[in-house]
């Protein structure tokens, strides 16, 4: 498999933490919340934290604070399809491709649901052929993209299929809680609203970098499955975001990459480009230590993090377009997601 085009698409509005903090101060769940959580949003909106903006499907951010099922549905199933659809465009255009040349489209998300779900809503918008395969996946959290990507392996493998477009969509302002829990205060202020796109083909294209898919290892945790996910309260979505999840991520994502390490029969110093999911600060000063790596060879997460925030499973898009933009040094590159599960995802990629 080739990776042959990548996209990304996020809302027009940019807002910054200090934005965020000002917005908060004046809404109705200022005075709801106790002073140790006032103390603890302070302290991340103030300090670093590793990110500085966000974008986020709102006209203003007053509106994050109408926190209602009806209203939270509504900015899913009113931006999750553009933003998809954008993303695939844009990852086809990368490509050179037309809309006619998609065999398959496999859409991703976990911050909210439609039935019938997101892959119908692109292949309308993008025009795609009646008789393209499309596939919904959800419940994976921050580590989908991997997963959405080895199915469009599978798919490609068994000659069914020519491209496959990849599509990971979050609308993170849809899945808003806020009470005194720390996980969900932290929560609300790391993650943005994005979409990121790849076109997926059995063979690399012409005067393009070729890319190759060479292999992938997973890891499932499913005991420590409540660290990390959300469950329904109130008929909305509310984020469990436990003190191990750093932790798990590192040691989760370093199980992954040795396995692999070792079945491709290379180095860690063999790598030349990281592409992490990020998660957030802490998520990514545990990796770098875990991983062994220095600050540059996490500057694409550390830079994508910083201007976007935590995008769930859109980010490894951003990343990664990131490194092809900055034409980043040839060789292997290693990719890895991690997330709901608790799961973890590594592919290796071959870039000349």
């Amino acid at each position: 498999m080739y990776l042959n085009g990548i996209g990304t698409a996020t809302p027009p509005a940019r807002y910054t933490k200090a934005q965020c903090w000002e917005a908060l101060q004046r809404s109705p769940w200022y005075p709801r919340l106790d002073s140790r959580s006032i103390a603890l949003v302070r302290l991340i909106l103030r300090g670093d934290n590793g990110i500085e903006a966000r974008r986020l499907a709102l006209d203003d951010l007053d509106q994050v604070f109408t926190i209602d099922p009806d209203t939270l549905h509504r900015r899913f199933s009113s931006h999750a399809p553009e933003l998809a659809a954008q993303a695939g465009r844009h990852a086809l255009q990368d490509a050179g491709l037309s809309v006619h040349d998609v065999d398959a489209v496999i859409v991703s998300t976990c911050t909210g649901y439609l039935c019938p779900g997101l892959s119908g809503y692109v292949a309308q918008r993008l025009g795609l052929r009646r008789d393209l395969q499309a596939y919904d996946l959800v419940g994976q959290g921050c580590a989908a993209a991997l997963p959405n990507m080895a199915l469009a392996r599978a798919l490609l493998a068994s000659d069914s299929c020519r491209h496959a477009l990849s599509v990971c969509v979050e609308v993170s302002s849809s899945a808003m809680y806020l009470d005194d829990d720390p996980g969900v205060l932290v929560s609300a202020c790391l993650f943005g609203d994005g979409a990121g796109a790849a076109v997926l083909s059995r063979e690399p294209l012409a005067d393009r970098r070729p890319i190759r898919w060479v292999a992938t290892e997973s890891l499932l945790e499913a005991e420590h499955r409540d660290a990390l996910r959300f469950e329904q309260r109130s008929g909305m979505l509310r984020n469990i975001l436990t003190r191990q999840v750093p932790s798990l991520a590192a040691e989760a994502a370093h199980q992954v990459l040795n396995r692999m390490l070792r079945s491709a029969q290379l180095a860690p110093s063999d790598i030349s480009t990281w592409i992490l999911h990020a998660g957030g600060r802490d998520v990514l000063s545990a990796l770098q230590q875990r991983l062994e790596l220095d600050t540059r060879q996490l500057r694409y997460s550390a830079e994508m993090l910083r201007e976007f925030g935590n995008l769930s499973s859109a980010f490894i898009y951003f990343v990664l377009q990131a490194a092809l933009t900055d034409q980043a040094s040839s060789g292997p590159w290693w990719l890895c997601s991690f997330g709901a599960g608790f799961a973890c995802h590594g592919a290796l990629l071959q870039v000349d």
